[in-house]
């Protein structure tokens, strides 16, 4: 059995910025429910302002239809993201569901009809890819945990000639469902996030006590994300940090 740690890595906002594909699939996905809707081609401040607080691919699709009101207020909606959340749903007449479907037909297609273009829309943050493949140096394996469609990821990851141990999407369940079946395995888990509230829940799952919990500095952070981490019991990881050797992580 490996004895090594298992670093577990978060996707989005980790390995890979895809803010350009974030608003380019959720436009097309909530246009293709509601056609009338009119959509800017090009993110607006908003979109940007409400990503570090959207969770599931099904919730940018409803936050796209919701930057569509004159009315919307994207910092009051960051402010409060999860009651913004709530009264969108109940606004519109879609379930996460439906949304999830039409964000992932989009990609899909896009794929299928003009895949270079949509792996354009990504770019592998500076040094990640060199270190994910230094890590078996290291006597580290890496895993890929993600809320994104497996699908989705594994093609972005074999256009970058990566190729992780294990791959995780949402179909697989929860991150804490699955670092907890990911304990099964018997060795240390290392778990890489750039969304403090998962992190957070990761923390106080019964079973998940051991794993050791990360906050990488580049990704899409909320205002606030980190403070006051040590005692949380999360070590923050900037580039410098994340480049040095794994005996070195905070």
């Amino acid at each position: 059995m490996d004895s090594g740690p298992l670093l577990v890595f978060d996707f989005d906002g980790v390995l890979v910025d895809g803010m350009a594909e974030y608003w380019w699939s959720a436009r097309r996905a909530v246009l293709s429910l509601d056609p009338g809707l009119r959509l800017a081609e090009q993110a607006p401040p908003g979109f940007a302002l409400l990503r570090p607080h959207i969770h599931k691919g099904w919730e940018m699709v409803l936050m796209a239809a919701e930057l569509a009101r004159a009315d919307f207020d994207p910092a009051q909606a960051a402010a409060d993201y999860d009651r913004a959340l709530a009264a969108a749903l109940a606004e519109h007449p879609w379930c996460p569901e439906q949304l999830q479907e039409a964000l992932e037909s989009v990609r899909r297609a896009a794929i299928a009809d003009r895949v270079e273009d949509w792996l354009a829309l990504h770019r592998f943050y500076p040094g990640v890819p060199e270190r994910l493949r230094g890590l078996a140096a290291e006597g580290a394996d890496w895993a890929v945990l993600t809320t994104k469609g497996a699908a989705f990821a594994a093609r972005l990851l074999a256009a970058a000639d990566l190729t992780p141990s294990a791959l995780y999407g949402h179909e697989q369940g929860s991150k804490p469902e699955v670092l907890g079946r990911l304990r099964g395995l018997g060795r240390p888990l290392w778990f890489l996030e750039d969304r403090r509230p998962t992190l957070e829940r990761v923390r106080i799952t019964p079973g998940l006590e051991a794993v050791r919990c990360f906050l990488v500095s580049w990704g899409y952070l909320a205002p606030g994300d980190a403070d006051g981490l040590a005692a949380a019991g999360i070590g923050w990881l900037t580039p410098g940090a994340f480049a040095a050797p794994l005996a070195d992580w905070p």
